[in-house]
């Protein structure tokens, strides 16, 4: 691959970010804000990261509680972004284990906001903006290495499918 299509991959990732738990809105979104919001913060790594019959089927599912009032809170969209990204490797049964996982272990917000501290460090690490993984957390529990391997295997995803996308477009150049 070339180096100029290696710097434009690098960079439809670096300023990637997603909101953390205190950034997320606080009045509750309608099913399509709620979609819409987090297709907007995913749209640098996949299109259609999710909609609106997805995310019903989630609450179906009973992985995302029932929207109060059709409104979604602040803690069922820190969930919704999780399925997002996690859907790409787990299956629907491997998320719920991974929701019943980390009720038992930690809150919401704090689950949440190592999951996005870790997604994003991984991601600059494997798109070559980073020497080295950012050691996030002293607390190497079981339960953050399994969050740690399913990231991994999720950004490995992406990484893949982003270089093998820019290969195809340098064949087409040719």
């Amino acid at each position: 691959m070339k180096q100029e299509t290696k710097q434009c991959i690098s960079d439809s990732i670096r300023t990637f970010r997603l909101p953390r738990y205190q950034e997320i809105p606080t009045v509750g979104l309608y099913l399509e804000q709620t979609t819409k919001y987090i297709c907007e913060y995913l749209a640098p790594l996949q299109e259609n990261a999710i909609t609106n019959s997805m995310i019903s089927n989630y609450v179906k599912k009973r992985l995302v509680s029932n929207p109060v009032k059709k409104q979604y809170s602040r803690d069922q969209i820190a969930y919704l972004f999780f399925i997002a990204i996690g859907k790409n490797v787990l299956s629907l049964d491997a998320l719920s284990d991974f929701f019943q996982l980390q009720q038992r272990t930690y809150t919401v917000e704090k689950a949440y906001n190592y999951f996005c501290d870790e997604f994003e460090s991984l991601l600059q690490f494997s798109f070559e903006m980073k020497d080295s993984v950012d050691t996030l957390s002293g607390d190497d529990s079981d339960e953050k290495r399994l969050l740690h391997t399913c990231i991994a295997a999720v950004v490995q995803k992406i990484y893949l499918e982003k270089c093998l996308q820019a290969i195809v477009r340098e064949w087409e150049d040719e």
